[in-house]
Order: structure tokens, then C-alpha cells, then sequence
């Protein structure tokens, strides 16, 4: 698709098109060892000839290959991808599939993960193109999904009320209906309830977490698409967390970008939003990005979201704040703290991140960040720095330390580097755009947003692929990051990033250093505020005119 083409007008137009692109895609692949087209992860042959199979059969589409060599093909993929199921009852890990399959998919061992969505997506996608399928396929996949229903592998109690458990659920749903197991039903339905109770009073403990949430936006969706009609309880519960997810995503949405706070994010999905395809056939109101990492089922499932959330998430023309609290699951030891995240939207661009840090599986949180809308040709939209922690390697913008400070303030961030002896220092993402390189400053402006950041040192520039690395020269130390639409600098006689960086010279900020010890930092923002934040534990960190700071003040 091209930069400057038009985003179809309807959801279904846009999982149309989808489907064209994943399936045009497919149809080029070349076969690997094992008649697969993917190693890395199997649940991508079954995705890929979900798609191209579709489309070979659907005569409405426009597709440019041969169909009846594309459904050869596409069923070629999903018989041997059934045929790595393990079969044997009794087994470790019985109906299950292996996750990576190289070198040679045939002595690949199962793994718990594949199955926990894929299994569910098997049984939707018999339910609707299974009279399609050759006699054989459509035996292999009728026994492919007898096999996922007596493994059991989804009757497991909730627990941390995460992704992994919102699949069992859906699973136990859809598995006992096709099985008639009235038992295995209730269950779904008992654990539908309390994790929609827990979710709504508590929050999401992996807030922000990708590509898990859509996990859960595709298990839940599956299920209500292969709920009976009859069974309006069912119904109404799946529908009522569609719309709690739906209503959660619209929060932190920005044409494509998920801002604020992430618990957990992969590398596509951190520095730069690329996990979208569930955005774009909701909202639509970005184009179509080149790239699609994670295609899973957006081009096949769809529910509309509430009329709310869509208006919010479409509708950014005048600033709004996001707050949200939540608690994590800790089943044993005590209880955890709630964790506070805040995040400010404009139309051009959003900014926030989380009070708190806490350790999160893998460390992959992304505390805080300036996010900008997803456009075609820009891999990275964000704008954040962080000190590194474990798990950090370069060039790998994620897994960040528990040294920082933070403060938020609308379109203004503050963080101290607090690192002890022995840290890596600091490192910061710079999206693509125009930058002007100062001492201790950068100024820069992207589309229609301009950007500050003042440093508390001397500090290297390192250009990546996809963004620019700003290398802070000290392991403790600090940055002030305001951000201002176009039309706001232009209400300021602003016009132009030199004008821009000529204003924003004049106020640099006050960095206070005990030794090589960072204690402080004061400044004064565009908008006349004095912004102070401390290091120490003693006292108010975060000050604003004075006035103490902290999340409380957010969650009016």
C-alpha cells in the first residue's frame, strides 16, 4: 500500500484488505526444509495459509495469484503444521505444537505456548472455511482440535489473571462447547466473571502489554463469534469484556500508538508501535503500514467497539489526561503496591509513563515515553530515555533499571539517573525527524511537533536503522523533555525548529550535584511552571511551583 493511499472506509473493507496483502504475501513465500514457510515460530504457517487459503476461495477478493495453486499450497502448509501436533496421548505435552522449528521441524519438541491461542483459532477457522477444505486437511484439523480438547491444557484455576489465563478461558469456553462439556463450560463462564471483576476494580497487571493484550482481544472474540445464539449470558459476559478491552485500548490510543507506560513490549512493539492490525481494522485512521510482525487473526475477527471508546480514541483535538491504577497479582507473599500510570494527549502527539517501577517479567517495561502517531515509513515513534538494567544488550532499547526518578507534568518529563557505581550510563531514543545538536541540549522537530531536551552532561550521538541513540557520558545524571504541537508554538511566535530551539535556549535547566551524585534538578517551563525534582528519598521528589507532586494529584 502506498504512503499517500486512502484507509478503506469500514472495518470489514479494512480485514479485506488485510487479508489480500497477508495472502499476496504468502503466496510469494519460498518453502523451507519441512514444507513450512516460518522456523521461528510455528503459529505463522497456520496464520499465513489461514489467510491465502481465505482468499483463494473468496471470488470477491482481488488477488493477483493463481487460486488454485494458492489453495494447493495453503493446505500443503497446514498439513504438515497439524502434523507437528503431538499426538500421543499419555505423552509430555500432548497436543501440542513445537514454538521454533529449526533446524528440522519433523524433531522440534512440543512447547506449551503455540497452543494456548492458536488452538482456539483452529477451531474458528474449521468453523468457517472447514467445508472448504479437502477431505484430508479437514480430517487432520478435526483431529488436530480433538487432540487440543483432550489435553486439557486450559483447565487451570486463575492465578495472575494475565494473557495466558484470558486464552484458557476462551478455550474452556469454546472446547466445552464444541465437546459438550457442560462442566468445562461453567468453569469458562466462572472465570469470564471474576477476571472482569477483578480487571474492572484492579486494573490490567500487564497494562500496556503487547502483543499479549491483543491475545486477549483475539481469545475473547473467538469466543463470542463461536458462542450459540441461544446463549445470551455467554454473550453478554464476552461482550462486556470486549468492551472493558476495547474501552482500556481507546485510553492510551493515539492514531496507532499505544502511549504511556508498557509493562511488557517486543522489539517491534518497542522503540516503535508495529503491532497495529487490530488498531487499524477498529479505528482506522492511520494508513496500512508495509510491515505486519504480528498478522495473527485481526484480518478474520472483529468486534466493534463501544461508541464511547471509538469517540475517544478518534477524537484527540483537545488535550486530555489518562489515569489509570493497578494493582499487581502477587498469589503468594504479601500484597503488592498499586502502580500509577498517567499519560497526556494532544492530537500531535502524547507523553506519560508510570510513577512507579517494579519488576515485570523479562524486564521489559517501558516506564515512560513520548509517543507520535503510526505513519507508513517511520519504524520508530517514540521519544524516551532510560538507564539500562538487565537483560540489556545495544542496539535493543528495552529492559530498563529500577535508577530513575520521574516526574509528569502534562507535555513536560523529568527523570534523574540514579545509578550506582558500575551502571551503564544512560541511553535515550530520538524518533526520525530534524535535530539541532547543543551543548547538554537537543531540539528537534518530526511531522508537526517540536521537542527540548535538555541533558545534564556531555553526550554522544549514535544513528541506529530506525532512530537516533543519544549516549549520555555519566552513569548518573538527568533529562527535561517538552514537547509542543505546531499550533502551539505557533500561538508562542514560534515558527521553525531554529526559532524554536532559539526560544527554548533561554531556559536551561539547574542540574545540583553532590560530587558525581545527581540530587536535583529545577526548571522553568514553557508554560511558567517551576519544576523541581529530587533525587533523595527524603521528602517530596516531584515538585510543581512548589507545590509537591506525585500521582495522587492525577487520579481526580
Amino acid at each position: 500500500m502506498g504512503k499517500d493511499a486512502a484507509v478503506p472506509g469500514t472495518p470489514r473493507e479494512r480485514q479485506r484488505q488485510l487479508i489480500i496483502a497477508i495472502a499476496e504475501a504468502a503466496a510469494e513465500l519460498p518453502l523451507l526444509e519441512g514444507g513450512l514457510w516460518f522456523h521461528d515460530d510455528v503459529r505463522n504457517n497456520f496464520y499465513y495459509a489461514s489467510y491465502l487459503f481465505a482468499a483463494a476461495k473468496d471470488q470477491s477478493l482481488d488477488v493477483t495469484f493463481d487460486r488454485i495453486e494458492a489453495v494447493s499450497q495453503a493446505e500443503g502448509v497446514l498439513e504438515r503444521t497439524l502434523l507437528l501436533q503431538n499426538r500421543v496421548p499419555g505423552t509430555k505435552q500432548y497436543g501440542h505444537w513445537p514454538l521454533g522449528l529449526a533446524p528440522v521441524p519433523a524433531e522440534a519438541l512440543p512447547h506449551e505456548l503455540p497452543v494456548e491461542i492458536m488452538g482456539s483459532l483452529m477451531a474458528y477457522f474449521r468453523q468457517r472455511y472447514g467445508d472448504a477444505l479437502s477431505e484430508r486437511v479437514r480430517e487432520l484439523l478435526d483431529s488436530a482440535i480433538e487432540h487440543v480438547y483432550a489435553s486439557g491444557f486450559f483447565r487451570k484455576p486463575l492465578e495472575y489473571y494475565g494473557h495466558h489465563e484470558a486464552k484458557y478461558t476462551a478455550a474452556k469456553l469454546i472446547f466445552g462447547s464444541l465437546f459438550g462439556d457442560k462442566e468445562l463450560v461453567e468453569d469458562g463462564r466462572a472465570c469470564l466473571k471474576e477476571t472482569l471483576r477483578y480487571i474492572r476494580e484492579s486494573g490490567m497487571p500487564e497494562y500496556g502489554s503487547l502483543p499479549w493484550f491483543w491475545h486477549w482481544v483475539q481469545a475473547y472474540t473467538c469466543a463470542l463469534e463461536m458462542a450459540g445464539e441461544s446463549d445470551e449470558d455467554l454473550r453478554s459476559g464476552l461482550k462486556e469484556m470486549l468492551d472493558y478491552l476495547w474501552g482500556q485500548r481507546a485510553l492510551f490510543y493515539l492514531q496507532g500508538a499505544w502511549v504511556g507506560a508498557h509493562s511488557r513490549g517486543w522489539p517491534h512493539d518497542v522503540p516503535g508501535d508495529a503491532n497495529v492490525l487490530h488498531d487499524y481494522v477498529q479505528f482506522g485512521d492511520f494508513a496500512l503500514p508495509e510491515k505486519m510482525p504480528r498478522t495473527e487473526y485481526a484480518g478474520f475477527l472483529y468486534y466493534e467497539a463501544p461508541e464511547a471508546a471509538r469517540r475517544l480514541a478518534l477524537d484527540r483535538s483537545q488535550p486530555s489526561e489518562a489515569k489509570k491504577a493497578t494493582r499487581k497479582v502477587v498469589p503468594v507473599g504479601p500484597a503488592q503496591p498499586e502502580l500509577h500510570s498517567y499519560a497526556y494527549i494532544t492530537e500531535d502527539y502524547a507523553a506519560g509513563g508510570l510513577w512507579e517501577r517494579v519488576d515485570e517479567f523479562d524486564n521489559e517495561q517501558l516506564r515512560w515515553a513520548y509517543s507520535l502517531p503510526v505513519k507508513p515509513g517511520r519504524r520508530v515513534n517514540r521519544l524516551y530515555f532510560f538507564p539500562p538494567g538487565d537483560g540489556y544488550s545495544e542496539g535493543d532499547p528495552r529492559h530498563q533499571s529500577r535508577h530513575m526518578e520521574v516526574l509528569y507534568r502534562r507535555n513536560v518529563t523529568a527523570a534523574l539517573f540514579t545509578g550506582p557505581e558500575g551502571s551503564p550510563s544512560p541511553v535515550g531514543i530520538l524518533p526520525p525527524g530534524t535535530w539541532l545538536a547543543k551543548p547538554r541540549a537537543l531540539y528537534g522537530q518530526t511531522d508537526s511537533v517540536y521537542f527540548a531536551v535538555y541533558l545534564s552532561g556531555e553526550y554522544g550521538l549514535t544513528e541506529r536503522p530506525d532512530y537516533t541513540e543519544v549516549n549520555l557520558q555519566q552513569r548518573q545524571g538527568g533529562v527535561i523533555v517538552e514537547a509542543l504541537g505546531a499550533a502551539e508554538a505557533s500561538a508562542a511566535g514560534i515558527a521553525g525548529l531554529e526559532a524554536f530551539a532559539e526560544a527554548m535556549e533561554t531556559g536551561q535547566p539547574a542540574f545540583d550535584w553532590d560530587g558525581s551524585a545527581i540530587r536535583s534538578v529545577a526548571w522553568d517551563s514553557s508554560a511558567g511552571e517551576r519544576i523541581f525534582l529530587a533525587a533523595g528519598p527524603e521528602g517530596p521528589n516531584a515538585l510543581v511551583d512548589g507545590v509537591p507532586v506525585s500521582f495522587e494529584d492525577y487520579l481526580v
